[in-house]
């Protein structure tokens, strides 16, 4: 019987051939942590007795929720952890650099390689062809002190994805439309895998946004094949030595097969206040909206910030409508300063802020008042999520984010092509 993509990869890190269901410790390839989960790591690692990290190399900490800090308790966790990247040799990458899943994405993550982060989103770097998950500060701790972990081999779901996107419709559409259809709760400890022939087509920002949202399906990771537009990102990267091609066998076995036709996908938004309510865009109804976000670790691309630009330049933002515009990683900020991204933009009424994750986990840079309206690009909209819990959040593309800014209210992109 052939082999999944996760099981070829864990069997490498476990040192044998492993299969779904098998519970394993691996060798980890890098770990790391941020702002908001790693001054628990750090207590939990001292309260263990690990005050080193297995490879200064490749035990990483991102300043990036809080960034810069808006709070003296922040700010102290902020010392926290340059303290301890000093004592340790650990790699930080401090405010302004960047969210963590981007520059994992654009420095670390290759083909092939088993990844642990401290955060549910590190399924990220799985559109490079890496297992990468989020666990738990203990066990990222431990894997950043003694460079393995343990874990159960996860079953697979393919996703085949066919045809073409229709103009208007983009990556985000269709992983909000597969939650939908999965639920919230339906790939649980199971890895999703996506091929088909969209898929070969999907540009590598693409993948990562699908990747990136493969969590909300409950999933241990969400997984492409390595194939030559990973090749191409990784040249783009410098990092082009570090391509090896990677897919599942035509003999492996999934547990099943989700098959979408995107061809026939409308633009698709999450509605509040679950990732899961998933609606197209002609049953959202009139909305109002007070504010839109473009950016995070979901859509923060210069790819992202173009498919905006389109529908933005040369038009303004609604009056009573705040547009919020924060790059992924210090890498795009400076790519959209030089072709001229933040200007047009910003000329279009939007507010260009450094690279970071911004106001999606609610601590500064847009927190929302009673009872606003936010449409935003990120991966979750929970009570709460971008800082109040009397406030609506609506989970959507670049492109319906930018047509619903220049409208005032939730938009569809088409009318702009």
């Amino acid at each position: 019987m052939g082999k999944t993509i996760a099981e070829k990869i864990i069997s490498e890190h476990a040192g044998k051939e492993v299969s779904a269901g098998e519970f394993v410790v691996v060798n980890v390839d890098l770990a790391y942590m941020h702002d908001g989960t790693g001054p628990l790591t750090v207590r939990q690692m001292k309260e263990m007795g690990l005050e080193q990290v297995y490879d200064t190399q490749r035990a990483l900490i991102f300043l990036d929720h809080a960034s810069p800090s808006p709070r003296q308790e922040l700010a102290n966790d902020h010392y926290m952890l340059r303290q301890f990247a000093r004592r340790t040799g650990a790699r930080i990458y401090d405010v302004g650099n960047g969210i963590c899943h981007q520059i994992v994405a654009e420095s670390f993550a290759s083909p092939g390689d088993l990844i642990v982060g401290a955060d549910s989103h590190t399924t990220t770097a799985g559109a490079l062809g890496a297992f990468a998950t989020g666990m738990g500060s203990t066990d990222v701790g431990m894997a950043m002190a003694l460079g393995r972990t343990w874990l159960r081999v996860p079953e697979t779901i393919r996703i085949q994805v066919s045809r073409r996107f229709a103009p208007g419709v983009y990556a985000k559409d269709l992983i909000l439309h597969v939650i939908g259809q999965i639920k919230a709760d339906g790939a649980t400890y199971k890895a999703l895998e996506f091929t088909g022939e969209a898929v070969q087509d999907m540009s590598t920002p693409g993948r990562l946004t699908i990747a990136n949202m493969a969590v909300e399906a409950g999933a241990k990771a969400g997984l492409f094949p390595a194939d030559d537009m990973v090749r191409k990102f990784l040249r783009e990267m410098g990092r082009a030595e570090h391509f090896r091609q990677i897919t599942s066998d035509d003999d492996a076995h999934f547990e099943k097969t989700l098959e979408v036709n995107v061809s026939h996908l409308a633009p698709t938004l999450s509605t509040p206040h679950y990732v899961d309510n998933v609606k197209t865009i002609e049953k959202i109804g009139d909305v109002k909206v007070d504010q839109v976000f473009i950016g995070t670790c979901t859509n923060g691309r210069l790819e992202d910030f173009h498919i905006a630009r389109g529908i933005l330049e040369g038009r303004q933002v609604a009056s009573g409508t705040r547009l919020i515009i924060i790059p992924a990683s210090q890498r795009i900020y400076l790519e959209g300063l030089k072709d001229g991204t933040w200007e047009a933009l910003a000329e279009a009424g939007g507010i260009i802020i450094s690279a970071g994750c911004g106001p999606c986990v609610g601590v500064h840079q847009g927190v929302l008042a009673d009872g606003e309206t936010c449409v935003s690009t990120q991966n979750r909209n929970f009570k709460g999520r971008m800082g109040n819990p009397n406030a609506f959040i609506y989970l959507a593309s670049p492109a319906v984010a930018a047509a619903t800014a220049i409208k005032g209210k939730i938009a569809d992109p088409r009318e702009f092509s």
